[in-house]
């Protein structure tokens, strides 16, 4: 039975200006949001959306995220037909291929999508905070009798040249491409989701896999090819929420919209609208008497007993007594000792910050910088870590890393 749209959905990226946080796990594997994963996002969306056929395309350190999607039931994607599916690069007759570019990693996965023989593919990307309907999207393509559609959002003009960028006309079809230009001719930037005709996308991938001089790439290569070639290709407006958490501050700037939700767009308590993943089976969060918390996201199995001010913190954190947690994302297991500072910066899981360290510092007009420190580490007793420093190693007690 054919399916009328499936989901392929890139989650190989090496996200490597998240430094630390990505070392030992993919991108979308990444912690969000106090109980959540970044691709929690996408996956909810098509749930969501009664897509109910997803392939996820992995390729960089797969197996927490791997084991973190398991057979799908956290999203009621446990289908006997359809289903989430992971599809690593694989050994063939002629040999194996790591993905060499986004268009690449779809060209090599023909055979699953012919499986269900769709009209329709989304392709979306892993490395993204969205809250978004499909079927509105897809709604928007048939009405155009579009071949092509792609989701953008209208970006401030100082930020355009930051982006790829599409030109279109008064009826929203596509005249013009940008890639990141000096001099921009729109301010509709592209979120790299995509809704293609799976004729035109076989057609279309075929060709460029043929081009011994292509990257690969949607955005470098099967974009222009459509638009050389005068195809129905039309952008899509989409006005809710989306944040590209590829750089540090991006995803410290998101966990901190999380907390103000009436204001960013953000809500993840909503419930017409809910993101699912698979729950980590803490208890409760308990906060002692003499603890002071304010307008921060508290997860399962968090024990507070110290300060905590507009702050993330991620399951099973634990403040001791007299430590002060600000401005801070605080990723799961992570223990901050008694007397301890933590200010402006993203810690990873399993971290141990020793009593009395400093760690981050807040922004000043002359420095600004959002430290992190990597999954593991341990910051000795009354080391400090500066407000711009990227930790990868342990830090020995006393010891003072910039």
């Amino acid at each position: 039975m054919a399916k009328e749209m499936i989901a392929m959905l890139l989650a190989g990226g090496q996200g490597s200006r998240l430094y630390a946080l990505t070392e030992k796990l993919a991108k979308p594997a990444v912690p969000f949001g106090g109980k959540y994963r970044i691709i929690d996002f996408p996956l909810s969306n098509c749930v969501n959306s009664g897509i109910d056929t997803v392939g996820i395309l992995t390729q960089y350190q797969p197996l927490v995220l791997n084991e973190y999607i398991g057979n799908g039931q956290p999203w009621d994607l446990d289908r006997l037909y359809g289903g989430v599916h992971v599809l690593p690069p694989y050994q063939k007759a002629s040999g194996s291929d790591w993905y060499k570019g986004t268009a690449n990693a779809i060209y090599q996965n023909i055979s699953f999508i012919e499986r269900y023989d769709p009209q329709y593919v989304i392709i979306l990307s892993g490395d993204q905070i969205c809250k978004q309907d499909y079927n509105d999207f897809l709604q928007f393509h048939k009405e155009k009798n579009a071949e092509f559609s792609v989701a953008v959002m209208e970006v401030p003009w100082e930020e355009a040249s930051r982006f790829g960028l599409m030109v279109a006309d008064d009826d929203d079809r596509i005249t013009e491409f940008q890639e990141k230009p000096k001099e921009p001719k729109s301010n509709l930037a592209s979120m790299g989701i995509y809704i293609f005709n799976w004729d035109i996308l076989k057609k279309y991938l075929s060709e460029d896999e043929a081009d011994s001089g292509s990257e690969n790439d949607f955005g470098k290569n099967i974009i222009p090819n459509l638009l050389r070639d005068g195809r129905k290709m039309y952008a899509y407006h989409f006005n809710g929420y989306w944040k590209d958490v590829g750089t540090i501050s991006s995803l410290w700037e998101a966990n901190m919209e999380v907390l103000d939700p009436e204001h960013s767009g953000i809500d993840l308590f909503d419930e017409n609208w809910k993101i699912y993943s698979r729950n980590s089976g803490m208890t409760g969060h308990k906060i002692n008497a003499g603890a002071i918390v304010e307008n921060s996201m508290i997860t399962d199995g968090c024990r507070i007993k110290g300060t905590v001010k507009h702050s993330v913190l991620f399951a099973g954190v634990k403040v001791e007594k007299d430590a002060v947690v600000e401005d801070a994302v605080v990723m799961g297991g992570t223990v901050i000792k008694a007397g301890a500072v933590v200010k402006h910066c993203i810690i990873a899981e399993n971290v141990t910050i020793g009593e009395n360290a400093i760690v981050g510092a807040m922004p000043t007009e002359t420095e600004n910088g959002v430290a992190t420190v990597g999954t593991g580490i341990t910051i000795g007793d009354g080391a400090t870590v500066g407000p711009k420093a990227m930790i990868r190693d342990d830090v020995k007690g006393g010891e003072v890393q910039c």
